[in-house]
This record gives C-alpha cells, structure tokens and sequence, in this order.
C-alpha cells in the first residue's frame, strides 16, 4: 500500500545493502555505490567490555594485543556468533556512511545478506541487530541470490544460472531461475578453512607456528588450485616449535597446493552435488552459458580452471568478486519493485514481519 511518508522517507534516506560476511563487511549505499569495505573485526578492552576499535583498525590488531585486549570476529561461518558485538558494528558502519553526508537525512532500508542455510533463530538474529543498529526497516536476502544479482545474472529470466560464492566463513552454491533458487547448497569450508589448512601444514611439515593474517597472505600471493605456469615460492615467517625461535622458511606453490587440497576438494564435489540435483533443462542452460564464482576465494589462483576441468562446463571469475553481494543486495533497493521478489520468499518464509 502506498504511503506518503514512506515515499518521502525513500527519497532522502539512504538506504543501504550490506553483505555481513565473516571477514568482511562491504556496505552499498543506493545510487552512490559501495563505500565501506572494511574486516569483520571489533577490539575490545576485557576488562570494561568497552568496543575499542572496528573494522581496518581492528584488523590490525589482531594477534597483536595486550592482555587486557582482545580482537574478536562477531560472526563465526557466516552467522552471528556475538550479537551485541555485532550490533555495535553494523551501528558503526550505519553511522560512519550517514556521517559523509552533509545533510541529516532518515534511518536507512537496509538490506543484509545471510547465508542460504542459517536457521530461523539465526535469521532473527541478523534481523534484530539490523533494526538495533538504526535501520528503519530490514529486509534478508540470501547471499547466492545477492551474489547472482551482483554478478548481473539474469536471475529473473527463465533461464538457468549458478552462482558459487566462497567467502571467508561459508560457500554457497546456488541455481537460480524466475527470481528464485532452484538449488542449494551451504557448506561452512571456505577461505577461512583454507587458512587453517595453510597453518595446520606449515606446523606440521616444517614445525613452524604461523598466525592468521600471515596463513591469509601466503594463500594469496602463492595458494592455487591447479598448476601453475611458472609456479611461485613465497616466504613464510613464524615462531619453530622445537628451538621457540623465529623461523622463515621458502613454500611453493605446488606445497601450498597440497595444503588447500582437502578444502578446495570440498567446495568441488559441492559444486558436483548442486549439478547433481539441478533439473536438467537448467542443466542445458549452465552448459551454455557458465558457472560464475564469487567472493574472496573466486580469487585462489587457477580454481576458475579446475572447476572447469572437474564439471566440464565453462567456469569464469565476476567482475570484482569480492563486492558481489554487497552490490546485489544494494541493486535490490535500486531496483526494488522489480526485485523484492528475490526477499519475498524468505520473508514469508520466516517471522520477521
């Protein structure tokens, strides 16, 4: 129904898509694009429980504390681990986006993603903190359709699309077709697994103790999922577990390689599953036209290939792959009579109206 006051309220406010990710935060404000991409991290004091620091500056603290001060991720595998946490972030972004702007404009719609296989209870979790952190209304969408519309798929056509989107917590695959997704599926191995696996193989190979950010720099300078031409040595640096003293120590890419195989041997036979089930008229619409990849993990080197090798269809990287979601979820408000029906599902779905 219209409302006069809403009808005023969507001209000044600015509203905004936010894709919550597990090691990323991007937010995309209507008609202005993304302006916030920022690490899913808050410092806080242990002591007064006081928020210290988020985003970049909380990033760059982590594993680098004192005692009395921890660096914590509020969403574990893409859900929320930490609502109040959470919910002093997404107020900080909310805010740090309307404090650009030089007049006072209204509280935001804002539109979240969510990975396709959370639960109700963690629906309402992401919901609640949305409107607590100053959104005047919220709306969920899931991250694969998000990152299909952000990958300017013809999700509404009648014609068969897939979406694989690897963030830091999840990888979701999805088939979409006529506004809605076909097929799922939601795995919670992706980039944050494959730092773990970077980690687990240097201390067991080499006895050498690395942190996070150094296992997330070495799988992106030299991690891959398929050989390489030339193949590139990068150096790693951390503490030996038998001396207790600084190590470095020269990795290839073929050993990085072996590091990622179980992971990236996951988020494949996924992919095969999600084929498995797809009907086969959409079967002949994939064949045709391809399988996209999204999030920060479309970037491992030479997984584009593999994938392509292992489900005999063309497998290519969207443009800016990282900002898929974040740029679907904000086309949804752009676009929002056309598209609201991609929420529509879920909204009816669940209880949050």
């Amino acid at each position: 129904m219209f409302s006069p006051l809403n009808w005023l309220l969507g001209l000044f406010s600015l509203d905004i898509g936010i894709d919550l990710g597990t090691a990323n935060t991007l937010v995309y404000v209507r008609n202005r694009g993304i302006l916030i991409n920022e690490p899913s991290v808050v410092a806080i004091d242990r002591r007064t429980k006081r928020v210290l620091a988020i985003g970049s500056e909380a990033k760059a603290m982590v594993g680098r504390t004192p005692s009395n001060i921890i660096a914590v991720r509020p969403l574990r595998d893409g859900v929320i681990s930490d609502f109040d946490v959470t919910e002093q972030m997404l107020h900080y972004f909310i805010h740090k986006v309307h404090s650009r702007m030089i007049l006072r404009v209204p509280r935001p719609r804002v539109v979240v993603g969510i990975p396709s296989g959370v639960t109700e209870v963690e629906k309402r979790a992401v919901y609640d903190a949305t409107l607590s952190a100053g959104a005047r209304e919220a709306y969920l969408i899931e991250e694969p359709m998000a990152a299909a519309i952000g990958a300017t798929l013809p999700v509404s056509d009648a014609l068969g699309s897939m979406i694989v989107d690897i963030g830091g917590g999840t990888t979701e695959v999805a088939v979409t077709s006529l506004g809605g997704i076909v097929v799922a599926r939601s795995i919670r191995v992706a980039g944050d697994e494959m730092n773990q696996d970077i980690a687990d193989y240097c201390r067991q190979k080499y006895n050498l103790l690395i942190g996070e950010q150094m296992s997330e720099r070495v799988k992106i300078e030299a991690g891959s999922a398929y050989p390489l031409e030339p193949e590139l040595t990068v150096e790693i640096r951390g503490r030996n577990l038998v001396t207790g003293l600084p190590e470095a120590v020269d990795v290839s890419s073929v050993e990085l390689r072996e590091a990622l195989r179980n992971s990236v041997g996951i988020i494949v036979d996924t992919i095969r599953q999600a084929v498995d089930e797809t009907p086969p008229e959409l079967v002949a619409d994939l064949m045709e036209h391809g399988i996209a990849l999204a999030g920060g993990g479309a970037l491992l080197k030479g997984l584009a290939q593999r994938l392509t090798e292992e489900t005999k269809m063309k497998v290519y990287v969207a443009d800016d792959p990282l900002s898929c979601v974040a740029r679907g979820a904000g086309m949804v408000l752009e676009d929002f009579d056309i598209l609201q029906k991609t929420l529509a599902s879920m909204q009816r779905g669940s209880t949050l109206h």
